[in-house]
C-alpha cells in the first residue's frame, strides 16, 4: 500500500513538473531571444526579412481584390463586411514564447479562409459536447428543414462537409453552389446541370458549402457560433476583445424565436473572421498543445489529431486544415499543417520543432521558402 501511494505521489509530482515547464502566455506574452531558445539568429532574422520583402500583390483595398479574384462568378457580389488590409505582419513562436514578430501584430485584419479552421473547431467542440454523435452521421438527422432533402443531399455527412467533398447541390443565402469558383469550361447551363459526384469522392473548394456547415452547426448549437468560439476557446486562451466573426446581411435565421446571424467560413463574399496576428498565434498554440491550455483541455486531443488527417478525396486537406503531405512546400516536413486564407494569411503548426508561425499578407508562392528558413533556424 505504501509503495502504491508513493508511486501515485511521484506521478502527480511529475505531471505537475511537466505542466510547470510548458509555457502558456498570460495577458503579456513573454519574448525570448534566438540565443535563449538556441535558434540560429541569422536564419531567423533572414526569415523575418524575407517575409517583409515578399508582400502579397493583392490590393490593399480588399473590395477591389475580391472583385478581381471572383470576376468569373455569375452575379458576384459582396454581402458581408470588408476592410482595407494592412502590410506584412507575423509572429513566430518557439516553445510558446515569441521569438520573432514583424509588422502591426495587433492590427485587426480580414483573414479569409483561415476562418475555416476556426469553423471546423466549433464542429469539434460540438462532438466533444455530444451535440453531434459522430462525424459520419447524416447531417439531415440534425438539420431537417430541407437543406439536406433529396437523393443526393441526404447522403451528406458532417465528415463530407468538413473535408469539402460533399458536392452539396443548392442555394444558400442567395448564393448558388455552382456559381462559386465555377469550372473554366462551359457556361451557366452546364454548371447548373452538372453530374453530381458521390459524397466523399471528389474534393472541391466551395464557400457556399462551407457556409452550409456553419448554418448546420448553428442549428445544432442553437446559439451564434462567435459566442461558442468566444466562450469555449478565445476567452480561455486569453485572446483580445478585438476579433469579430461576421456573416452576410441576409444570413439571419430564426433560432428558437431569436434572429441569429449564420456566419461565413471566409471572406469570399465578405465577412468571416477579422482578427490580429497575436490572437491567431494563441489559437495556433492551442493546436500545438493538442487542445490544452494551461490546466484545461479546451478541445479534445482526439479532435486536434483528426482535424489534420488527410482525407481520401485530397491528401493535402483534412477538416479545414491543410497538410504539407505532398511536400508542396519543398524542404519542409510533410507533417506540418496549417490554416490558409486568401492574400497570404497562414497559421502554421510544426509539432516536431514546437513552432507556431503566423503570417499576414505573404506572397503565397514564397511560403515554402519562408518556412524552410524558419525550420532551419531550429537546427543546431
Amino acid at each position: 500500500m505504501k509503495n502504491r501511494i508513493l508511486i501515485i505521489l511521484c506521478s502527480v509530482c511529475f505531471s505537475f513538473a511537466v505542466a510547470q515547464t510548458t509555457y502558456f502566455p498570460d495577458a503579456k506574452w513573454q519574448v525570448k531571444t534566438a540565443a535563449e531558445m538556441k535558434l540560429n539568429k541569422t536564419l531567423l532574422d533572414s526569415a523575418v526579412s524575407f517575409a517583409m520583402a515578399n508582400e502579397n500583390k493583392v490590393e490593399r483595398d480588399l473590395r477591389i481584390a475580391n472583385l478581381k479574384a471572383y470576376a468569373r462568378e455569375p452575379n458576384y457580389k459582396m454581402i458581408g463586411p470588408m476592410k482595407e488590409r494592412g502590410g506584412p505582419a507575423g509572429v513566430i513562436l518557439k516553445n510558446g514564447y515569441i521569438v520573432a514578430q514583424w509588422g502591426a501584430v495587433d492590427r485587426v485584419d480580414m483573414t479569409f479562409s483561415v476562418t475555416k479552421s476556426f469553423l471546423s473547431t466549433t464542429a469539434g467542440l460540438a462532438l466533444d459536447d455530444g451535440l453531434i454523435q459522430s462525424v459520419h452521421d447524416s447531417v439531415k438527422n440534425y438539420v431537417w428543414e430541407g437543406s439536406f432533402d433529396g437523393k443526393h443531399n441526404s447522403k451528406i455527412t458532417w465528415h463530407h462537409l468538413l473535408n469539402q467533398s460533399s458536392d452539396w447541390s443548392g442555394t444558400l443565402f442567395g448564393l448558388h453552389d455552382w456559381a462559386d469558383r465555377p469550372p473554366k469550361e462551359g457556361g451557366i447551363d452546364d454548371w447548373k446541370n452538372r453530374k453530381l459526384n458521390e459524397p466523399g469522392t471528389v474534393y472541391e473548394y466551395n464557400d457556399v458549402r462551407v457556409n452550409l456547415l456553419a448554418y448546420s452547426l448553428l442549428q445544432v448549437w442553437r446559439k451564434p457560433l462567435p459566442v461558442v468560439l468566444k466562450e469555449k476557446i478565445m476567452d480561455p486562451i486569453g485572446a483580445s476583445t478585438t476579433w469579430r466573426w461576421y456573416g452576410y446581411e441576409n444570413s439571419y435565421v430564426n433560432i428558437d424565436g431569436l434572429m441569429m446571424q449564420s456566419v461565413s467560413g471566409g471572406g469570399h463574399s465578405g465577412g468571416g473572421i477579422f482578427i490580429s496576428a497575436l490572437d491567431q498565434a494563441r489559437f495556433g498554440l492551442l493546436f500545438l498543445r493538442k487542445g490544452k491550455w494551461k490546466n484545461q483541455q479546451l478541445l479534445s486531443e482526439k479532435w486536434v489529431n483528426t482535424a489534420h488527417q488527410s482525407s481520401s478525396a485530397n491528401e493535402e486537406y483534412g477538416y479545414m486544415w491543410w497538410i504539407n503531405a505532398s511536400e508542396k512546400w519543398k524542404n519542409v516536413s510533410p507533417e506540418i499543417y496549417f490554416a490558409a486564407g486568401f492574400g497570404g494569411n497562414y497559421i502554421v503548426i510544426d509539432n516536431a520543432n514546437d513552432l507556431v508561425v503566423v503570417t499576414r499578407w505573404m506572397d503565397d508562392s514564397k511560403m515554402g521558402d519562408f518556412m524552410h528558413l524558419v525550420t532551419q533556424s531550429v537546427k543546431k
